[in-house]
C-alpha cells in the first residue's frame, strides 16, 4: 500500500495463471473487485491484492471476509 495523493483509492488485482484458465482468473478478479467495492474505503491509497492458490475454490463470502480483514489491518476501512 502506498499513498497516491488523490481523493480516491485505487486497487489492483493480480491473479496468476497458476490459479486456473482465463475464465477462472476473471471470475476471481470479479469477486475480489466486488469484495473491495462492498467496503467503505478511505481515499488516497493504492493497494495490490495478489491471489494465491486456493483462491479459485474460495466462496465469495470467504473472499469478502479476507478483503475486509486486510483492509482493516491496513487501516483503510472508513468506519
Amino acid at each position: 500500500m502506498s499513498a497516491n495523493d488523490l481523493e480516491h483509492s485505487r486497487f489492483g488485482f493480480l491473479v496468476s495463471k497458476r490459479i486456473g484458465n482465463a475464465a477462472v482468473r476473471n471470475k476471481v478478479k470479479r469477486r475480489l473487485r466486488e469484495a473491495v467495492r462492498s467496503n467503505p474505503v478511505k481515499g488516497g491509497w493504492d493497494a495490490l491484492f495478489i491471489a494465491r492458490r486456493g483462491t479459485e475454490r474460495a466462496t465469495y463470502q470467504d473472499l469478502r471476509q479476507a478483503i475486509t480483514n486486510l483492509l482493516r489491518r491496513g487501516s483503510l476501512v472508513d468506519i
